[in-house]
């Protein structure tokens, strides 16, 4: 299956650095994503080993549901958006801190 070099760079959008991606990095050799919404898993993991040049051994994912807020009397509501947990082959690490692979 091959994917143009243009879609793999549209599918990342962030790596999510929160409390639990990091704990989950450090316990599960994983590591946490923000893709976009029509991402699939064959497309992350071709976008993350294309990028990072490391080796995936398999991704999950999850819709993240947007909370609703206020803003005074107005209901807003933000994005739903979707969260990739790609888990790396051993031996394998992504550090973001030096920007780029490790």
């Amino acid at each position: 299956m091959s994917f143009s070099q243009e879609r793999l760079y549209q599918v990342l959008l962030a790596p999510q650095i929160s409390e639990k991606a990091t704990y989950v990095a450090e316990k599960n050799e994983q590591v946490i994503f923000k893709v976009a919404t029509d991402a699939t898993k064959p497309e992350i993991k071709a976008a993350v080993e294309l990028l990072f040049k490391v080796q995936v051994e398999s991704v999950q994912v999850s819709n993240v549901k947007g909370k609703v807020k206020r803003f005074g009397r107005a209901m807003g509501r933000r994005k739903s958006w979707k969260k990739a947990f790609v888990s790396l082959k051993p031996g394998q690490e992504i550090n973001f801190v030096e920007g780029g692979a490790a």
